[in-house]
Order: structure tokens, then C-alpha cells, then sequence
């Protein structure tokens, strides 16, 4: 995986930039690697359902999270944080894909498939509730990884993820109970939520969900950064540090996957067409939603580290979040739950894909003289030996 602060690309003068064999042999076949995970995993989950209570107990899926987050927070550098809270642009337009665009393009979907209005495709209202609990919560995790896997850059998908962080804690109760309880009986929907009259989504669960799969890693990362550097220095701690926990960013990926689909592998293989149900507008969003964001990012002049933070903020979901809740409110057992449990299924993949869709964007198009250039470009500017 590149190192951020060196940014490989159509304006890197890197001898071997592109060639295949200046990969990592994880690297170069992540693809392989991710899908055999998710085959282990779901295999593991049929033949052993009995490995969901362990997982569970031990909290592995949270671990693997955390893991897999440390390394790109630790590669961060923070001093440049300022810089990115002041380009109103980018946080205006994160802001308007975040809150706006992305929970109503989920409502939508759900609406679409899952609301019965639609001939073919019956009234599904834990599916519709699932996807809503879904396409309310902001990604804090593996946006992370993506936007590190297609070289974007650390400092401005920090930035994003701690500010909608915060905007989060206070509204994803609110937006949950807009498009799931308040709008359906508005819209002539009353039987989505017939039975259901209200749910609690405190504050308090969504700051908890946050602390765990964002803070502990954001405090491992900064408090890394800040003591390597002072003690060894910037040149020991981005040349010899860094190399040595990149590949714990993958690694932790394969066995979060593996453990999140071993958790669900019986129900995935009994209802493999429920799978694919909740699997197609899942599928439209993020691409939508990614292909939405690139085109905004590149109309406010960003560059293409810049644009591609953007761009896997708003594609990506907070599914630990929604899982979590789904789970508190309608049962580990529920339809609801399922839908939810369903997302970080479909998104891997997904989201692996777009990854190499951005880097073709990357040498597709010239993001030399796009306006204003990142954190990481304005480094590179003005640094004279690379």
C-alpha cells in the first residue's frame, strides 16, 4: 500500500509508478484475498454457527475494526488538520452529500423495493427500516480503508469522518425517526410502520458506537505520531515506522471480514435471495452515491486526493451503528437486524471495486491545475528532496 505523504499518480515521477511489480504481493491481489474471506467466513458460519457466540463474547469484529483503523490514523499527520477545516468547499459539500443527499437517495431505495408499492415487489417493512437505519449512519470506520487503498488522502478523510462524527451523535436519532416514522404516513406509506410507534436512539448509544470504532484508534494513532516523532523523528517515523504497520490496515481487513460473515453464514446461505433483495439498492447507492460525489468534487476544484476523501465519506455507511441499534431496538433476530448485517456484507465488495474505479479516474483524468490542491499536495510542493 503507498504511503500517503508519496502519492503515486500521473504527477509522481516514481521510476516504477504503475508497474505491477512495485506491489506488495497482498497488495496485488486483494481482490483474491478479500473474496476468500468472505468465502471462509460464510463457510465457517454454516458448517460451525456455533463460532457466532464466540466471536460475539470476544468482541472480534470490534477488534478487527479497530486494527484495521490504527494504521491509516497513525500515518495522519494532524498538524495539517487546520488547513482542512478551513476549505468551507469541501466541508459545505461533504455536509450536503452526508445529511442530505445520501439519507434521501436511501429512502428512496427503500421506498422503491421494499415499500410494495412497486408491482413484482411486495411490502417489506423490516427490510425498509434496515435500509433506513442504514443510509442514516455516517461511515467512522472503514471509509478509512478505502480511501487509503485508492491513495486519497488521510488528512482531509480524518477531518471528514471527526466532523461528521460529531454531527452524527445529535442527529441520527433524528433522521431516523423522520424517514422511518414521520415521513411513511405522510406519503401514504402507514402500513412501513404499522405496529411501530416509536424507538429511542439516544445520544448516548451513538456516542458509544463512536468512542469504540473511531476514538480508540484516533487516540492510538495521534498519541503514536506524537511520541515517534518527538523521540526518533519525522524521518525515522515516516521511513521506518510506517512501512512496518501499513500491512496491519489489510491484514486486520481480511480477519474483520472473515469474522463478520462467519457471524452470519447460515442465514446468508438459508435466504440467499433476501441476500441479493437487500443487496441491489444497496449496491445503486454506493455507486451513486460515489460517482455523485467525484463529479461534485471535481466541480469545487479539489484535486484527486482531495476528491477521492469525498467521495468514500459519502459512499461509505456507519454499519456497526446501525447493526447495533437494529439489534437494541427490534432483536438480534429480526428482519431489521438482518438488513442491517446484510450492508457490510455487500459494501466490501462494492467498495473494492470503486477503489480501483477511483484509481482509473486517477489516471484517467489531469488533476494537476484543479484549484486548490490538498494538505498532501501542498506538502509535496514544498518539500525538495522527496
Amino acid at each position: 500500500m503507498s504511503n500517503v505523504a508519496h502519492e503515486h499518480g500521473p504527477n509522481c515521477d516514481c521510476d516504477s509508478c504503475g508497474d505491477p511489480r512495485s506491489m506488495d504481493f497482498l497488495d496485488k491481489y486483494l481482490t483474491v484475498w478479500i473474496f476468500a474471506a468472505m468465502a471462509v467466513g460464510v463457510g465457517l458460519g454454516f458448517v460451525a454457527p456455533s463460532v457466532t457466540q464466540p466471536i460475539q463474547n470476544l468482541h472480534l469484529v470490534e477488534i478487527g475494526l479497530i486494527l484495521m483503523m490504527y494504521p491509516p490514523l497513525a500515518k495522519a499527520d494532524y498538524s495539517r488538520l487546520p488547513t482542512v477545516f478551513s476549505n468551507w468547499r469541501v466541508l459545505g459539500l461533504s455536509l450536503v452529500q452526508n445529511w442530505l443527499i445520501g439519507p434521501t437517495l436511501m429512502f428512496g431505495l427503500a421506498v422503491v423495493f421494499f415499500s410494495g408499492l412497486v408491482p413484482g415487489l411486495p411490502a417489506r417493512p423490516e427490510y425498509f427500516l434496515g435500509l433506513v437505519f442504514i443510509g442514516m449512519a455516517r461511515c467512522i470506520a472503514m471509509v478509512l480503508v478505502w480511501n487509503e487503498l485508492a491513495e486519497g488522502s488521510t488528512e482531509y478523510v480524518t477531518g471528514l469522518v471527526a466532523f461528521n462524527s460529531l454531527f452524527q451523535i445529535v442527529t441520527y436519532g433524528v433522521y431516523v425517526w423522520f424517514f422511518a416514522l414521520f415521513l411513511p404516513p405522510l406519503l401514504g406509506m402507514e402500513s412501513l410502520v404499522a405496529g411501530i410507534t416509536t424507538f429511542d436512539v439516544t445520544p448516548t448509544q451513538v456516542f458509544e458506537a463512536i468512542v469504540i470504532f473511531l476514538g480508540i484508534p484516533f487516540a492510538g494513532g495521534f498519541l503514536t505520531r506524537y511520541v515517534g516523532t518527538r523521540v526518533k523523528g519525522e524521518d525515522w517515523y515516516e521511513e521506518a515506522f510506517v512501512p512496518k504497520i501499513d500491512p496491519l490496515t489489510l491484514v486486520a481487513l481480511l480477519f474483520t471480514v472473515i469474522v463478520m460473515f462467519a457471524t452470519q453464514g447460515e442465514t446468508i446461505v438459508a435466504s440467499p435471495a433476501d441476500v441479493l433483495l437487500i443487496a441491489v439498492p444497496l449496491t445503486i447507492y454506493f455507486v451513486v452515491m460515489f460517482l455523485v460525489s467525484f463529479g461534485m468534487g471535481r466541480g469545487i476544484g479539489a484535486d484527486y486526493s482531495t476528491t477521492t476523501a469525498i467521495g468514500f465519506t459519502a459512499a461509505s455507511n456507519n454499519f456497526e451503528l446501525a447493526i447495533a441499534v437494529a439489534v437494541a431496538v427490534f432483536g438480534v433476530g429480526s428482519g431489521v437486524a438482518f438488513a442491517t448485517v446484510v450492508g457490510p456484507l455487500i459494501e466490501v465488495p462494492v467498495l473494492l471495486a470503486l477503489v480501483n474505479v477511483a484509481l482509473y479516474f486517477q489516471q484517467r483524468f489531469d488533476w494537476g491545475s484543479d484549484g486548490a490542491a490538498s494538505p498532501d499536495v501542498t506538502a509535496r510542493e514544498t518539500t525538495t528532496d522527496d
